[in-house]
């Protein structure tokens, strides 16, 4: 122990390492205005504050845009959409909103 000399100093790593620049780009292009617009609120009923969440976006939005419609998605399931029997419901459902929030809720 008597070779180790303390200098205060230390190497810093990043656990992440280096990332490809990919730029981050929306599924769709965002709407343009709001206006008269259906929101689409999408919730996982298994996670607990989901849809507190989401009743608060939709007195917010609806504070912001009394013209807002809302139209809810409750999931009750902790897996991936397209691998439940909710995959059709949850396509018609997509077909009539103009922009979706969704909210998991941990």
């Amino acid at each position: 122990m008597d070779d180790i000399k303390l200098t205060g100093l230390y190497d810093v790593q990043n656990p992440w390492g280096e990332q490809d620049p990919v730029s981050l780009r929306g599924l769709n292009a965002r709407i343009d205005a709001i206006a008269g617009k259906t929101i689409g609120l999408f919730a996982t009923r298994s996670k607990l504050a989901a849809v507190p969440i989401m009743e608060a976006v939709e007195r917010q939005l609806q504070a912001r845009e009394p013209s807002l419609k809302f139209a809810w998605f409750l999931f009750d399931h902790n897996a991936h959409i397209a691998e439940t029997e909710d995959k059709e419901r949850f396509a018609e459902w997509a077909q009539g909103i103009d922009a979706a929030v969704a909210a998991v809720g941990d």
